[in-house]
């Protein structure tokens, strides 16, 4: 039995889930999400208490039948929280004359090359610049959004001796000595 397959996901009051044969279409406050599940070897279903359950075909499981059952669990929950919550990303920037800012559609960013570096905000994706050296990146799905926040990392990843660059909050930088 799958640990993570066999938890319920509780819906929250203001989204909810539609189930057409192999395809879940989640839907909740910030928009809409379409899922695709192999119904030959699971069923789904949302029961009384406004749960959602996944629950495989066969009373006997095996290696691949576990591992799936966990990783369509854990998709179908991530789409869940997206379209009601949200993901959410926080970049912090370092360095003398680092910043970023909003122009349209791009992010441009000042990090310490001879050119400024404008970055393409992505469908889907909502970037927020706050004090010039924290960004936030937000979306309804947690892949795009983990996506977008690498890619702008890899401009730019901190350096071990004095940790310039663009990190993620919380993100311990092993420092080396001078």
């Amino acid at each position: 039995m799958s640990k993570i397959g066999r938890k319920n996901i509780i819906l929250p009051k203001d989204s909810s889930v539609k189930i057409e044969g192999n395809k879940l279409i989640v839907s909740g406050p910030r928009g809409s999400k379409e899922l695709s599940i192999n119904d030959k070897i699971f069923s789904s279903k949302v029961n009384e208490k406004n749960e959602f359950q996944i629950l495989p075909l066969d009373k006997k499981i095996d290696k691949k039948t576990q591992i799936m059952w966990g990783t369509y669990r854990s998709l179908v929950n991530n789409a869940i929280k997206g379209v009601s919550t949200g993901h959410e990303k926080t970049l912090e920037i370092s360095g003398v004359g680092f910043r970023a800012s909003l122009k349209g559609d791009k992010l441009n960013l000042q990090l310490g090359f001879s050119h400024d570096i404008n970055f393409d905000i992505p469908e889907g994706v909502k970037i927020q610049v706050e004090k010039q050296i924290t960004l936030k990146i937000s979306g309804t799905d947690k892949q795009q959004v983990g996506m977008v926040a690498s890619e702008i990392k890899s401009i730019r990843p901190p350096e071990p001796y004095k940790g310039k660059g663009i990190k993620e909050q919380g993100q311990y930088i092993l420092r080396k000595e001078g």
